[in-house]
């Protein structure tokens, strides 16, 4: 099986998807792995212009539009190109109608590529979330998704649209639902205006 293919997701823009990435992205290369960044919110490339300017033989950066069906194509075709590499799709806002119209391009691909499915599906507080979810799970209903619950819309227990509802039964029959921490607004803002990997961060940045 050759590395997995990471999407981060949750179509609403400000709920955490970029964060999320970045620390994805250092966990990997932390762990030893080699990352193919793919980034496809090409409005707000955040993601994309922090880790390209240090790319290396462990990182390799790319943009990609997935509003396009040539977009999914060039996704599928990194895939194949980088074997060894985990691939990481940071999404963009907007992404739940690229997904409808072509997300079955990757879905009907994956078993070619020899490549496993992961989610991490960012949600705030509010309906569309959930909503935005059962979209995602309609076009890619075997993947191994995980909700990261992001604290900084307010404690787990106050999430109660997604706690009570079937898409939560349903996601943690194969994932889990997770808690993704709130970053302070001192440190978010260091990583974005600095655009800095979170390693980078750690180098330069003051305790």
């Amino acid at each position: 099986m050759n590395m997995p293919i990471f999407y981060v997701g949750g179509s609403k823009g400000g709920v955490g998807k970029s964060k999320l990435t970045f620390a994805l992205i250092d966990y990997l290369l932390d762990d030893g792995k080699q990352v193919l960044l793919l980034e496809s919110d090409t409005s707000n490339p955040d993601v994309y212009k922090a880790h390209h300017q240090h790319e290396n033989g462990m990182l390799v950066c790319k943009e990609i539009d997935l509003d396009i069906s040539d977009g999914w194509i060039e996704l599928v075709n990194a895939a194949d190109e980088f074997p060894d590499h985990c691939l990481v799709i940071n999404s963009a806002a907007r992404s739940n109608t690229g997904i409808a119209k072509y997300g079955s391009t990757l879905r009907e691909t994956l078993a070619e590529l020899n490549r496993n499915l992961v989610t991490f599906w960012v949600i705030n507080r509010q309906r569309d979330s959930v909503e935005l979810l059962r979209g995602f799970l309609n076009v890619f209903p075997d993947a191994l998704i995980h909700v990261c619950r992001n604290l900084y819309f307010g404690s787990p227990e106050k999430f109660e649209l997604y706690n009570r509802s079937k898409s939560r039964e349903i996601i943690e029959r194969k994932g889990r639902t997770l808690d993704f921490s709130d970053l302070g607004d001192r440190m978010a803002d260091k990583l974005y205006s600095g655009r800095m990997p979170i390693k980078k961060a750690l180098e330069e940045l003051p305790i």
